[in-house]
């Protein structure tokens, strides 16, 4: 498939960033979408993709930067949806609000991106929508109960989504991240070099994801790296 806009969510440092600028290189447009834009200037400055304010847990916002893609010529036709929250501890002290929040952002964004994006790439016939999971989305950690929730959600609705859609055309994938991912925070320890995850490595599995052969898609890859027990 010959993709040439790509969205996206939940802009950042660190994966965001290594999709951003693979996919440059791959020649499409790049649009982000982040809270707060403002913190993607240096990025944008340096790599020419464009950044806009979305929350994703709000619907006219959702909307609203679709609209603007729109306006932009700009509709995409490869989705990435990114962002998280989390919060943690013992499950008689977790405050409602942020487990409210938890799932706000991790899973009901998530519908409310797709939808938006389905409902462009259904008269297009062909589109990718891929959502960052994670270990949370298929084993449940104590005091972590939101964040498995949300993540279970997630990928809950990517297998529903890719039954329905793949038959019509658009490629649905969940990627399960199990491990941790390295970034300027987090960096490797010298005696091993690849216990993290390279976020550059994820973004080539996204790629390879993204540029399946419809005769073979995947619904949901996982990626960890070679020293990270199952």
């Amino acid at each position: 498939m010959n993709y040439k806009n790509a969205l996206i969510v939940g802009a950042g440092a660190g994966l965001s960033a290594s999709l951003a600028r693979l996919f440059l290189k791959e020649g499409m447009s790049v649009a982000l979408a982040a809270r707060s834009a403002e913190k993607l200037a240096e990025f944008v400055a340096a790599t020419g993709a464009k950044a806009y304010n979305c929350d994703v847990a709000k619907r006219d916002e959702v909307e609203a930067l679709f609209a603007a893609l729109d306006k932009a010529g700009e509709a995409p036709d490869v989705v990435v949806y990114n962002p998280s929250f989390r919060v943690r501890g013992p499950l008689v002290d977790l405050d409602p609000a942020e487990v409210e929040k938890t799932l706000a952002i991790t899973a009901f964004g998530a519908f409310l991106v797709a939808q938006q994006a389905v409902r462009r790439m259904l008269k297009k016939g062909q589109g990718v929508i891929v959502f960052t999971g994670a270990s949370a989305g298929v084993k449940g950690y104590a005091q972590s109960a939101p964040f498995a929730m949300g993540k279970f959600a997630l990928r809950g609705l990517a297998q529903s989504m890719a039954r329905e859609l793949h038959p019509q055309g658009i490629h649905v994938g969940h990627v399960v991240i199990d491990g941790g991912i390295r970034n300027a925070r987090r960096p490797a320890e010298p005696d091993k070099p690849d216990a993290l995850l390279d976020p550059d490595a994820i973004a080539q599995d996204y790629l390879h994801l993204i540029r399946q052969p419809r005769s073979s898609w995947s619904w949901e890859i996982e990626v960890r790296p070679w020293v990270e027990r199952f």
